[in-house]
């Protein structure tokens, strides 16, 4: 394929022709005969994006879940008229996902039951840490004599009864492509050979047309109550030995504080990594940017969550929520993600976050952390095992590109995933929106 008259994000203008890699850019290239000719008219070429956190199965099951968080319940009867109202997955259940205590208040199997007795019921809670099930749900997974109905995500004990019925990936990739992503990492912890053999294939087959990294086996969620130095640091090092980076999950400061005390105790590798980074203490950052480690970070959540910090968190804590302004001075790697299902899909809307730092009802919250508009294009467009390092549109790279309906100037002013025009990947156009 060629594409005409297209626009790389420094203004430069250029033809770009395509295989599977970039073969070859100029000014002006003839088509050949029987190419393909894309005329990008000026809009904008970039490296496709690249979300370098999220959770592949989670979220395309969460395309045909019920949402209850704070933005769409408000008190325990909506919650029971938007779950009466949601019918069963083909597993016989209501999934609801994304709930957090201001919809609400705290949820367990009595609450559940008084709104919802019915069906069997299982609700996520939007950190992915919990599951709240009704009597009916504890039931089906042979659990009738449970206390609370609050289930921990991670523990196989309840969550390997569950049959699952493979979601459509699909139409989950499909969305991907018509935001210009050509590439994900899936952060989704304990995956074991068969899941990862899954996703694998699921790419290779086409179904998921992005290029797969998957985080697995390195991949870990720290949690405050059980946050043990030593067991940490002796579960990288075993990682480290076998030549596997490490990924800890990180959205405490306890976490973080533990978690680069261990790195530092098992040795670096250049591919770990600490996910969210949700709190960076001051005092925390020079030890972030000694020990070498990339964060792979969600500025989208100040937009999706911001007022709800603004409430529950102290106001002298505000500059030290999804930090990457500070982090980036510092000399910091980081890259950024979407973190979806638990977090928007859209790469453009977390671009947005970034720069502007505007909470839902429009309030600030950490605007020294604002970077450029081009920065953060540049922090979606990282490689996968190198999530800090930007791609560019070059002769040699993988024909990995989105084409924008607009030339650069206006596409960093609106950073608008309706401006993504065409997604190729593999010199493949897999998304043309007309």
């Amino acid at each position: 394929m060629l594409i005409a008259r297209a626009r790389l994000l420094d203004g430069t203008c250029t033809d770009i022709r395509v295989g599977e890699d970039i073969d070859a850019m100029a000014p002006r290239l003839r088509p050949r005969p029987g190419e393909l000719v894309y005329d990008a008219a000026g809009g904008a070429v970039l490296p496709g994006l690249h979300d370098h956190h999220l959770h592949v199965r989670a979220a395309a099951a969460a395309r045909t879940s019920v949402r209850v968080g704070p933005e769409k319940v408000t008190g325990l009867a909506d919650l029971g008229r938007v779950l009466a109202a949601s019918p069963p997955d083909p597993d016989g259940w209501v999934r609801a996902v994304g709930y957090h205590e201001a919809a609400a208040g705290p949820l367990d199997r009595a609450v559940l039951d008084a709104v919802c007795p019915d069906v069997a019921v299982r609700v996520q809670h939007r950190s992915g840490v919990l599951w709240f099930l009704n009597s009916a749900g504890l039931s089906r997974l042979g659990l009738a004599e449970h206390p609370d109905g609050v289930l921990a995500s991670a523990d196989p004990r309840w969550s390997s009864a569950l049959h699952r019925t493979e979601p459509d990936l699909s139409a989950w990739s499909a969305q991907l492509s018509s935001y210009g992503v050509t590439g994900i990492t899936d952060a989704t912890p304990d995956l074991d050979d068969a899941d990862i053999a899954g996703l694998r294939t699921a790419s290779r087959d086409g179904v998921l047309r992005q290029r797969l990294h998957v985080l697995a086996p390195g991949k870990r969620i720290l949690h405050d109550d059980d946050l043990d130095l030593d067991t940490l640091t002796a579960w990288i090092t075993e990682r480290h030995t076998g030549g596997v980076p490490v990924a800890l999950h990180c959205v405490t400061a306890a976490q973080l504080v533990v978690a680069l005390e261990a790195l530092r105790g098992a040795g670096r590798h250049p591919g770990d990594r600490i996910e969210h980074a949700a709190v960076v203490p001051d005092g925390s950052v020079a030890a972030l940017a000694a020990g070498g480690v990339t964060v792979v970070t969600q500025p989208n959540f100040v937009a999706e969550r911001g007022d709800q910090y603004r409430s529950d968190v102290p106001v002298a804590e505000h500059h030290e929520l999804w930090r990457v302004a500070t982090l980036r001075a510092a000399g910091v790697p980081v890259a950024f993600s979407t973190d979806t299902p638990f977090g928007e899909p859209d790469p453009w809307a977390t671009m947005r976050a970034a720069v502007r730092r505007t909470t839902g009802s429009g309030a600030i919250l950490g605007a020294a952390e604002r970077v450029s508009a081009a920065d953060a294009v540049a922090m979606f467009t990282g490689e996968a095992h190198r999530p800090a390092i930007a791609r560019t549109v070059a002769v040699g790279t993988p024909a990995d590109l989105c084409i924008l309906a607009a030339p650069p100037e206006q596409a960093l002013a609106e950073l608008d995933a309706g401006l993504v025009a065409a997604t190729v990947i593999a010199g493949e156009l897999v998304f043309p929106r007309d």
